[in-house]
């Protein structure tokens, strides 16, 4: 046995029920199934009594119950016993964030964190969200920001901040005689040069998924260039190279300067989450924690 499949058990006991529990410790169900299993397969008892609704101990259940729980709290013991130290002579925070949560919404998170706890150093990198979520992965930073999830049992993303995506083109007339059209159907990109955002990019990935939600595939689009830097997109677009689909976060400025067009996508809902991301495989320390009550804590919930 090992203490997942403890944790897994005591989870079980403790909400009655595999879903519930598979939901706390973001495992699939199958897997809390799994973990129950080998328990049951290598005490040669049986622990649970299943009906439609809920789970119950049995006899044997209950006792394992016990040892359990003391087993899982000696290892939370033993982290907070040496991560105590750590954090003592750690208060530098590391962040990796993909480019709309660092340049548009990092610079107030942290002016917070800054006022509440100003002998705090906080060391940021600026990446694509496929990097940040490798980061985390890897434990190389301590959080990230993506505006994006990617698969993996890692990560825990916390949603914060709801983005949109638009269609930017330059403010021509010809784009000014589409927009006094109110067209719904956006049909019309496919014929216009476009300027798409780096693989790996968080905007890619949802454009992508926009797109598709009304029948638009990336390849029918006529790509004339990839950048990776965003204000790059935004000048070349200025200037009559293509259009393309970025953050509206990010043109907000230049849309109010009235330098660009923006265009809604269509069937696009409420927009996409930005995340805050951490590894659940580790415990978090007091610094990291401090920071993600900040984010929950401010006023764009």
């Amino acid at each position: 046995m090992n203490l997942k499949q403890l944790e897994a058990f005591i989870c079980v006991a403790e909400l009655g029920g595999y879903s519930k529990a598979a939901k706390k410790m973001y495992l699939t169900q199958p897997t809390v199934s799994a973990h129950i299993f080998a328990l049951e397969k290598e005490l040669n008892v049986r622990l649970f009594i299943r009906n439609t609704k809920e789970v119950y101990l049995t006899d044997n259940g209950k006792r394992l119950y016990k040892y359990a729980k003391e087993m899982v709290d000696i290892e939370k013991a033993i982290y907070e016993e040496f991560l105590e130290n750590e954090e003592e002579e750690k208060n530098e925070l590391c962040i990796a964030a993909s480019t709309i949560p660092a340049q548009y919404l990092l610079p107030q998170i942290l002016r917070n964190y800054r006022v509440k706890y100003p002998d705090e150093h906080i060391r940021i990198q600026e990446t694509d969200s496929s990097q940040v979520v490798s980061k985390i992965v890897n434990h190389e930073v301590d959080l990230g920001f993506t505006g994006t999830k990617l698969e993996t049992k890692h990560c825990k993303y916390i949603p914060f901040y709801k983005d949109e995506l638009v269609i930017v083109t330059p403010r021509n007339e010809k784009y000014l005689d589409i927009q006094q059209k109110e067209e719904r159907l956006i049909d019309w990109i496919k014929k216009e040069p476009f300027i798409l955002r780096e693989e790996g990019s968080g905007t890619r990935k949802e454009a992508n998924k926009q797109l598709k939600n009304i029948g638009i595939i990336m390849d029918e689009l006529e790509v004339v260039a990839v950048i990776e830097n965003q204000e790059t997109i935004k000048k070349s677009v200025i200037s009559g190279s293509g259009i393309s689909i970025l953050s509206k976060l990010a043109v907000r400025e230049e849309e109010k300067r009235k330098e660009l067009l923006v265009f809604p996508i269509p069937k696009a809902g409420s927009g996409r989450d930005i995340n805050l991301v951490y590894n659940k495989n580790y415990p978090i320390v007091k610094n990291v924690q401090r920071l993600i009550n900040i984010v929950e804590g401010m006023s764009w919930l």
